[in-house]
């Protein structure tokens, strides 16, 4: 019997681009597909476009909960879900045809129990950024994966762009902290990577972000973005292997320089108190720097050191230095 495949689409005001999202994911080329939409509670007419997709396809359950954030809604849809294979698509972005087919064909060929690719950022625009596109493919086992995971140059560390044997979820639910609202897929994934033996990437990019400029990730800086990117790598450096840790280290500390940096460049929020405790936290763990970049190295001294010299320095940075891809 082929292996059946549960896509969990988690819903929170997003109606205009819903069925956008389903018509995707009912077009897969893979024909043995089940859809569980979880409604987190959403105040617009997400639920009712949500209930006439599952009159009118049997293999689409609309899911009703009350809000709880998408985490929440995630694990919801998991309580429902029946497939050997878990993917997870969000309410205001599409797929290709051919992904899940293609995801499914590579973690059979390479016997893996994640299997992963890129994406590409759609803006309002029009204009499309790749991420990357280059057709490469890797292999790779648990210590591989993570520190590709944490590093991120590499491997995209959200949800969607991949393809997960269920049995990786077993015991997850306890583990995820609701309350957590950004970087709430990279602490899902490192323990899912953790579990998993052996995964494959394979750099093409069918999976279709579309940017909003409400997304919880683009939203106004807030305690959220601010601390929750902290939490996520205090909670891996609790849990990971010795052999991995300065890869958690090395992560923990470059999270700390561009966060502080998002303040820095940040004109309306309050940020004194949130300024100073990362560079507590910096001066603390400053050993850690040592095997961050040159550049990011740099950053650092001047924010332990220096901080009036960060800020004049880093606004030109972003300018001229850093990549524009997420703007």
């Amino acid at each position: 019997m082929p292996d059946l495949i549960s896509v969990i689409v988690p819903v929170y005001r997003v109606a205009a681009d819903l069925p956008r999202c389903l018509d995707s994911i009912l077009a897969q080329t893979y024909p043995h597909i089940e859809i569980i939409a979880v409604d987190d509670g959403s105040p617009d007419e997400s639920g009712a476009i949500l209930d006439c997709y599952a009159a009118n396809h049997p293999n689409i359950r609309a899911v009703h909960k009350e809000n709880g954030g998408v985490t929440s809604a995630r694990l919801r849809g998991l309580q429902e879900a029946s497939g050997d294979w878990i993917g997870f698509v969000d309410g205001d972005d599409e797929i290709e045809p051919d992904m899940y087919a293609r995801l499914l064909e590579n973690a059979e060929k390479y016997s893996a129990a994640i299997s992963h690719c890129g994406y590409q950022m759609v803006f309002a625009d029009g204009r499309v950024n790749y991420f990357h596109n280059t057709g490469r493919i890797v292999v790779q086992d648990r210590g591989r994966g993570i520190r590709d995971l944490l590093d991120g140059t590499l491997v995209e560390p959200g949800l969607c762009n991949k393809l997960y044997r269920k049995k990786l979820f077993d015991g997850l639910e306890g583990r995820m902290d609701p309350s957590i609202r950004i970087n709430e897929d990279l602490l899902m994934n490192y323990y899912l990577f953790s579990g998993a033996g052996w995964s494959v990437w394979e750099d093409f990019c069918p999976y279709h972000y579309i940017v909003r400029s409400t997304s919880a990730s683009r939203s106004k800086l807030n305690e959220h973005r601010i601390y929750d990117p902290l939490r996520v790598k205090e909670q891996i450096l609790k849990h990971i292997p010795q052999e991995l840790e300065k890869d958690a280290q090395r992560a923990y500390v470059n999270t700390c320089v561009y966060t502080y940096g998002s303040l820095v460049l940040e004109k309306e929020y309050p940020t004194a108190s949130a300024k100073k405790y990362i560079r507590q936290k910096l001066r603390t763990n400053c050993r850690w720097c040592a095997d961050l970049p040159k550049r990011t190295k740099l950053l650092a001294g001047l924010i332990m050191n220096v901080p009036g010299v960060f800020a004049i320095i880093y606004p030109l940075y972003v300018r001229f230095v850093q990549k524009s891809q997420y703007h």
